[in-house]
């Protein structure tokens, strides 16, 4: 087989294991959380005693659809001039369980807290505005009429449901 050959099945068959690589695999964007496990295997054989197992969840925050500006009949700045943005995402997790010997006797049980990671969703602050000037008035020529300008504030918002659970029993 000549080396041109050799190296054009060489390019296409690394092209088909990443195409089956990439389809096999989640991305990481399609995921809610991702797991960070520590690892603690070292400490326990260094060590010689049992080390807790010990895991946490990162969320991937993900943008929302941004609601624009909305225009209002006799104003002369939209509505949300600064409009709010969502964000969704989550509280991050954690697993941790770690052994307890026995004060008398052989064996192990456990103190184990899980709190898995919450959903989070939240609004930026906005600002709404209208300036000074009203619409045409036809009785004054067709200029604009004053008015007190106007401003507000629109609230941050946050809503999650965190949880946790605290357990020991028998077993490492």
């Amino acid at each position: 087989m000549k080396p041109t050959t050799r190296g054009t099945l060489a390019a296409v068959m690394t092209g088909v294991a990443a195409v089956v690589g990439a389809a096999a695999a989640t991305p990481a964007v399609a995921a809610e959380t991702v797991p960070i496990p520590v690892p603690l295997n070292g400490v326990e054989q260094a060590l010689g005693l049992k080390a807790p197992r010990i895991a946490g969840e990162l969320p991937v925050p993900l943008p929302g659809g941004l609601e624009g500006p909305r225009y209002v009949e006799g104003r002369m700045i939209p509505d949300r001039a600064v409009p709010q943005v969502p964000l969704s995402g989550g509280l991050p997790g954690a697993d941790v369980r770690a052994p307890l010997p026995h004060v008398l006797g052989d064996g192990f049980d456990h103190l184990g807290l899980a709190a898995p990671a919450a959903d989070l969703r939240t609004l930026t602050p906005g600002l709404s505005l209208d300036s000074p000037l009203g619409a045409p008035n036809p009785d004054h020529l067709g200029l604009p009429g004053l008015k007190r300008p106007q401003a507000a504030v629109l609230a941050p918002l946050l809503k999650t449901v965190p949880g946790a659970n605290l357990e020991m029993g028998s077993g490492a």
